[in-house]
């Protein structure tokens, strides 16, 4: 139940406020686009946790950017 509400969710995100913010994303994959991939590959608990990691390490003092498939 928890994994279909968070996959809704992350639709409605992508589907409607994503296109207001500016396109500032470092990863490909996007942030949420990879979180639903984890939640469709690990479940509700693992997929949300490495959905949060990503997000964190989103930021301009990273260093990382590029491509970043799920492992």
């Amino acid at each position: 139940m928890l994994k279909k509400l968070a996959l809704k969710l992350i639709k409605i995100y992508q589907g409607y406020f994503r296109i207001f913010l500016p396109l500032a994303c470092r990863y490909t994959p996007s942030c949420s686009e990879y979180t639903r991939q984890a939640i469709l590959k690990y479940g509700f608990l693992k997929g949300t946790f490495k959905g949060a990691k990503r997000l964190l390490s989103c930021h301009p003092f990273s260093g990382k950017a590029g491509y970043d498939p799920l492992v």
